[in-house]
């Protein structure tokens, strides 16, 4: 059988099965041909199919930081304070200790009803974001944060779409909304660029030195996406995801200025800031260092995103994370307060 007749064959079995799919969806409401463009063409690698069937059956599903998922023990305090606002008897049983049933407690009288099975603010229970907003200051060497501008979501993840979101712009006359993102990036940004019908506009990372972020790289791909985009966002993964790579201090000071010269949006994914291993690399938020550097940029729009599914816990699966917002436009934020109101609000034990 030749290579024309094998084309020709598999082009009719296409257009018999386009045929059968369009009879079955003739009475269907939503179907393939009116389905939102943005979610045909959107791509998740994280949780995609294997392309190619392998000789082997069992993969390690090392790529997506599923840390519980490859082995890692639960650290038990967490685990029982959970149990016991679940199960508010246990606080009173012998079984747990004197920390566990006091952060409990104070968990519980967060919450509406002392209960974890009712809905929270929508920014997340208030003792929680307060707590954020101290480990936060402590982290940052005591540049304060404020609680009030700390969203909790169901993972990092929520977080950072609800901030894409922001940037969609509805009007086809206009030019997309470009979003700055690292290659390789993790793809949770590419998915949700393409879903929201912003620009993806990516810089990629230096290979050949530890795949470092260069100036140079960012200008030429900043540069380069205005012919086709109004490029107003700059996402950075510090630590690298997945490349594992330590901003320095002068490199993030770099990024920094060169996103107040373009007047770029910051979104600083700095999830794994706890997951450094090296004894000479030193973790840098980009609020930190944009606070010491005084005015400018110390004045400049950031967003700042952090989870309980990596560091020192890896409890991916029960979705928690937050947002710190910093310089952001309060009407901004009134409205970003609203959309996270039309969901209520995360789930309460991943709070």
């Amino acid at each position: 059988m030749t290579i024309i007749s094998v084309r020709k064959a598999f082009d009719m079995t296409n257009s018999i099965h386009q045929q059968i799919r369009l009879m079955a969806s003739a009475n269907r409401i939503l179907t393939l041909e009116n389905l939102n463009p943005n979610v045909i063409a959107m791509e998740y690698a994280v949780r995609g199919p294997l392309g190619v069937k392998k000789s082997f059956g069992n993969v390690i599903k090392a790529n997506i930081g599923d840390a519980h998922a490859m082995g890692q023990k639960p650290i038990s305090f967490i685990r029982q304070v959970l149990a016991c606002v679940n199960d508010p008897s246990l606080i009173n049983s012998v079984k747990y200790l004197s920390d566990v049933k006091q952060r409990a407690e104070l968990l519980l009288s967060g919450c509406s009803g002392s209960s974890v099975g009712s809905y929270s603010h929508s920014s997340g229970i208030e003792i929680i974001r307060k707590h954020v907003a101290e480990y936060i200051t402590r982290r940052d060497g005591g540049i304060p944060s404020d609680p009030q501008h700390i969203l909790l979501s169901s993972g990092a993840s929520e977080s950072i779409r609800n901030i894409l979101k922001l940037f969609t712009n509805t009007d086809s006359r206009k030019k997309k909304k470009g979003v700055m993102i690292p290659i390789p990036q993790y793809p949770l940004y590419s998915a949700s660029i393409v879903e929201f019908g912003l620009g993806l506009v990516g810089y990629y990372l230096d290979e050949s030195n530890n795949w470092a972020l260069n100036i140079n790289e960012l200008e030429k791909a900043y540069k380069e996406s205005l012919s086709e985009f109004d490029t107003r966002v700059l996402c950075v993964i510090n630590p690298g995801n997945p490349t594992g790579q330590v901003l320095s201090r002068d490199n993030v000071e770099e990024i920094i200025k060169f996103a107040y010269k373009n007047k770029l949006f910051l979104m600083a994914d700095e999830v794994y800031q706890d997951n450094i291993y090296e004894n000479d690399l030193k973790f840098h938020s980009f609020k930190s260092v944009m606070k010491s550097m005084g005015e400018p940029y110390s004045r400049m729009e950031l967003c700042s995103f952090h989870s309980c599914s990596k560091g020192y816990m890896g409890e991916c699966g029960l979705r928690g994370g937050y947002v710190e917002l910093v310089n952001i436009d309060q009407e901004v934020f009134g409205h970003l307060q609203k959309m996270t109101s039309a969901k209520l609000c995360s789930t309460v034990l991943g709070q």
